[in-house]
């Protein structure tokens, strides 16, 4: 969806909803929360031409209600919608 890190602000309200296509279907899960952080992070495989010969991922981390943490990877089946 061209997310910057520049678009989410820690403390801001948000509404993640991801697809994860598969053959026949196409699972969705959307959680709502504060982001706390949004950034990216490097994995441990091995990317050739890479930054650190790395693969990066971008990362948003958001607080659910209930206080739980959640870690999401950011790609281009994420949506990433504002919460008054």
């Amino acid at each position: 969806m061209g997310h910057t890190i520049d678009q989410f602000e820690v403390g801001q309200r948000v509404k993640v909803t991801q697809q994860i296509p598969q053959v026949a279907e196409t699972w969705t899960n959307t959680v709502t929360g504060t982001v706390t952080r949004y950034e990216q992070q490097k994995t441990g495989s091995w990317y050739a031409h890479a930054k650190d010969d790395k693969l990066w991922l971008d990362r948003l981390t958001i607080k659910l209600d209930d206080g739980e943490l959640v870690i999401l990877n950011v790609d281009q089946y994420t949506h990433i919608q504002r919460v008054d």
